[in-house]
């Protein structure tokens, strides 16, 4: 699907006109939106804007990094907006100039329907005004990266409570490790697109009005607070990992111990009913009349002593 906004020379706002009407004589600015178009409207970047072939490849695959590239008349952009659900990477493509915005992306981006939405109705043509578009598109991509970052940050300390089922949560490293995982597809889009900001704030070849830096400058400082907080979580949950580890090591040892006390215990009294156990002729103790219970007594004896001196060296405190 393609949308257009154009603005006359007589300052007119015409919204979603005829695809050819955007190339009229009195149009001095206009907005083409490729919005998940069909493969005839895809050729369109190529025949009617004759955009250079390598920005039209880097529209019809996906890349791994939000980047900057100047050309004669215009700048292009790629932006990386993510899916909340899947945290996939959703790719924008601006092409930028004085004259004209023409943006495209192959999937559903609620934050540039937004910006559609907001300056639709605009009343009138500002001389930056697709820099300003440019620059709200960034802004409302950024902010939606905000819940998501919050979100992981919820599910980190919900995973603190759990450490209180002394049975052991074995689902908690899973639960760690996919959390991480999520960590590290957001920064993949973040620092990137942190870099790509600090490339447009020190850019000379974009005209960028002083006053209006300060806005791409905040969403630097946003950009610049998510990664601090991806960084801040990936290290809580690298803690949290470390700590499962040394929680589960620590009650593996108790087990061990215990069970070490009770083999320890049973040594001896095992050695004793083998040796009774052998059933020799030439054994007297196997005709005493008490021998049974004086053995019995013998182990119960060796049995509470044993288990009076580890309690006494302190092996069965935690």
């Amino acid at each position: 699907m393609i949308r257009t906004l154009l603005i006359t020379d007589a300052d007119e706002v015409i919204l979603d006109p005829s695809f050819d009407r955007i190339f009229a004589p009195d149009v001095k600015w206009y907005w083409v939106d490729f919005n998940q178009p069909t493969e005839e409207e895809r050729q369109l970047l190529a025949t009617r804007f004759n955009f250079h072939p390598l920005e039209i490849e880097d529209c019809f695959h996906f890349l791994q990094r939000p980047k900057l590239e100047y050309y004669e008349d215009h700048s292009f952009f790629v932006l990386h907006a993510i899916e909340e659900e899947t945290l996939d990477s959703l790719e924008v493509n601006l092409f930028v100039s004085n004259s004209f915005l023409v943006s495209y992306h192959e999937h559903m981006v609620n934050e540039l329907d937004t910006v559609w939405k907001l300056f639709s109705k605009t009343n009138q043509h500002r001389p930056h005004l697709s820099l300003e578009i440019t620059h709200k598109i960034m802004d409302k991509i950024v902010d939606a990266y905000f819940p998501i970052v919050h979100s992981l940050e919820d599910q980190i300390f919900a995973l603190e409570g759990r450490y209180e089922n002394k049975g052991g949560d074995k689902g908690i490293i899973e639960d760690i490790f996919d959390i991480r995982s999520d960590l590290l597809e957001l920064a993949r889009t973040v620092i990137p697109m942190r870099d790509l900001l600090y490339r447009v704030l020190e850019s000379k070849r974009l005209s960028i009005q002083e006053h209006r830096k300060a806005f791409f400058q905040d969403i630097y400082d946003h950009l610049i607070k998510l990664s601090g907080m991806i960084e801040y979580n990936r290290e809580m949950t690298s803690e949290l990992r470390e700590n499962f580890v040394s929680l589960n090591s620590y009650r593996m040892n108790n087990i061990m111990k215990t069970l070490t006390v009770i083999t320890t215990i049973f040594m001896p009294l095992t050695f004793i009913a083998g040796v009774y156990g052998m059933n020799f002729e030439n054994m007297p103790e196997l005709r005493w009349k008490y021998g049974y219970f004086l053995t019995l007594g013998a182990m119960l004896l060796i049995g509470v002593s044993m288990g009076i001196w580890f309690k006494k060296k302190r092996w069965f405190e935690e």
